[in-house]
């Protein structure tokens, strides 16, 4: 009998044992699966892709000028003209092979100005303002020197929603770089759509 009981805890001593190294296996490859899901996640994070001229941009244009945008709006935020701008100027350099010059003969030739920039009430609850809106429209003037027929002036315009609780300034702190982001995407957009 004392023989039997033996042979059954060396037994089950045995099979604990093997439960242990397959267990312990099973942690090893885990932690393999997830390092290698991890290295194909970052490598894959890492990818890059562009738009670089997607689309014809005609050969024969290679060179654009971006004249210092005016703000004829009612009222002025200061900082708008200066960063639309360059944020222009820097979306074209970084999304066409076009080159930047300030030469009269620039084949692309883009000026405009801030000609809307206000607020509306666009929420109320309880009898009071809960949500207001600021709405900023800026006017293009494109010039193709290549293909006057491509001329045109359009408007674009972005509008951003606020708590009604936030002061004008406040917003434009807080919203300001996607303010200048949208608007300078909708420009680029109008003038580089019809490639």
């Amino acid at each position: 009998m004392k023989n039997k009981i033996e042979c059954r805890r060396q037994k089950t001593d045995n099979i604990r044992q093997n439960m242990g190294n397959r267990g312990r296996w099973l942690v090893v490859a885990g932690r393999f699966m997830i390092a290698m899901m991890l290295l194909v996640i970052f490598n894959y994070a890492s990818c890059k892709y562009g738009f670089k001229d997607i689309g014809g941009l005609p050969p024969e244009v290679t060179t654009f000028r971006v004249n210092y945008f005016e703000n004829r709006a009612e009222y002025k935020n200061p900082q708008l003209s200066p960063l639309l701008t360059e944020k222009l100027k820097q979306k074209i350099i970084s999304t066409t092979r076009l080159r930047q010059t300030n030469d009269d003969d620039a084949h692309y030739d883009i000026s405009g100005f801030v000609s809307g920039y206000f607020t509306s009430t666009t929420g109320i609850s309880e009898s009071a303002t809960s949500l207001n809106r600021l709405t900023t429209t800026f006017h293009i003037i494109f010039k193709n020197t290549l293909d006057e027929k491509k001329n045109f002036e359009a408007d674009v315009t972005f509008s951003v929603d606020f708590d009604a609780n936030l002061s004008l300034s406040q917003v434009e702190q807080q919203k300001g770089d996607e303010i200048t982001k949208n608007l300078t995407d909708a420009i680029f957009n109008k003038i580089f759509s019809n490639w």
